[in-house]
């Protein structure tokens, strides 16, 4: 089972490992990119179990966990970025359309449950 969303978040995954990587050797900066490794690959683990979830309520709840990871990865995206760590906006692009894709998917599995 492929989906776009399991696609998406691997890919996140991935790209947040090379910028963390990156971060890490040129600027020697570890505590938000400790942080972000985390959060930014937790994304993809949870939608990942969110659909071998039991139900529904567990599929949508580990969406919502899911989102709040990225919300977090968005935060300290922002932080490398004002604070002069990383310049490359792609990166932060890419996480709020994954979390944008996050909502509609909690949304719309909210709206068949009814």
């Amino acid at each position: 089972m492929e989906s776009p969303l399991l696609t998406k978040s691997k890919q996140f995954a991935l790209d947040i490992i090379k910028v963390c990587n990156k971060v890490k050797s040129e600027k020697r900066e570890s505590v938000l990119t400790n942080q972000l490794i985390r959060s930014g690959t937790s994304i993809g683990a949870n939608i990942r179990e969110a659909f071998y979830g039991h139900g529904k309520n567990d599929f949508i709840a580990k969406l919502q966990i899911a989102l709040k990871e990225c919300s977090e990865s968005e935060y300290w995206i922002e932080l490398l970025i004002e604070s002069g760590y990383y310049d490359d906006k792609t990166i932060l692009k890419n996480c709020i359309e994954l979390k944008k894709i996050l909502i509609s998917s909690i949304n719309t599995a909210k709206k068949n449950d009814k």
